[in-house]
């Protein structure tokens, strides 16, 4: 037996009027136009280094991703600050921009993780973003200057109608002895916190399953056996009328990667975020991956799914 629930859409959302059209635009006039999301992250520079471009030199100049996006139909680009002031010229009207506000290297281990803010939503404003990116460290020792940083954002996009999407990230020292920052527990904790905040939509990993970690997250997490389904599922359903995107994560090969995708939107995610998985791939062949999945988010547009009874 299942449980009828709703996809949430732009509908559903009790949104200023700001945010009411800076989403449809993503949602209706770009990518698939069905009320999906498909964007495409090159903010991995900042956060690891030049290393991600190696497997694809080609891809260490935006201009890579941008062409990338407008050829395959993505829904919109993020970057962070300076890259969008130097290389989004000539793309304005065709691709949407969304800012990343805040960064960090990977140089500091992630123990007591913090990304400061790095620009404003006024520079969001400025630019023509359709909305802006906030990167939350749940768990983090410092995780309560996280709060207060994204509090101000927050309010900030409620002054200037831009919708607020969060990367929502568990980490930090606590964490990583309850079970690891990709347990079910984390991932399911971490779409909560977004929703409880304020997030208009938050990105989230997909929670990965393994029974010697899981036995030391808190109950009743540590004895809950579920699919990966399962557990893809519970985590979009923790978000309620927050919309879900999934990360694509590191390289994987094409074939899990639309199983990523398929599993994700079955789930109820209103979209992706795939951004190594396509760009760290030759130009022709990461076009085709990219088209691929624009063509899956059609089959998606909101609709009345069931969900597991076992989740009620």
């Amino acid at each position: 037996m299942r449980v009828e629930v709703k996809r949430p859409s732009l509908a559903d959302l009790n949104l200023s009027l700001g945010k009411r059209t800076r989403l449809h635009r993503l949602l209706y006039e770009h990518g698939s136009g069905n009320g999906t999301l498909l964007l495409l992250p090159i903010d991995q520079g900042l956060e690891h280094g030049p290393r991600d471009f190696f497997p694809n030199p080609e891809a260490a100049d935006p201009q890579f991703q941008l062409r990338l996006a407008k050829e395959g139909g993505f829904s919109g680009i993020v970057f962070h600050v300076g890259l969008a002031e130097k290389y989004f010229k000539g793309y304005e009207g065709t691709v949407p921009l969304v800012l990343k506000l805040n960064g960090k290297t990977e140089i500091p281990d992630d123990s007591h993780a913090f990304s400061p803010q790095t620009a404003s939503v006024e520079d969001a404003v400025r630019m023509g973003a359709d909305a802006v990116g906030y990167t939350l460290y749940v768990g983090s020792p410092a995780q309560a200057e996280d709060f207060l940083q994204f509090m101000r954002i927050r309010e900030d996009c409620e002054r200037y109608g831009m919708p607020l999407i969060v990367w929502s990230y568990p980490r930090g020292e606590a964490i990583a002895k309850k079970g690891g920052r990709d347990s079910l527990y984390a991932i399911d904790y971490a779409a909560r916190v977004a929703a409880e905040l304020g997030a208009d939509l938050v990105k989230l990993n997909l929670p990965k399953i393994d029974p010697e970690k899981d036995k030391d997250t808190p109950k009743p997490y540590n004895t809950l056996r579920p699919s990966f389904e399962e557990a893809v599922e519970r985590v979009i359903r923790s978000a309620g009328r927050t919309l879900v995107i999934i990360s694509g994560g590191e390289m994987v090969n094409d074939q899990e990667l639309i199983e990523k995708a398929r599993i994700s939107m079955e789930a109820g995610a209103t979209g992706l975020i795939f951004g190594r998985n396509i760009w760290q791939r030759p130009y022709e062949e990461g076009l085709r991956l990219s088209r691929e999945i624009r063509n899956l988010l059609e089959q998606y547009p909101a609709y009345r799914r069931q969900f597991r009874a076992s989740l009620a």
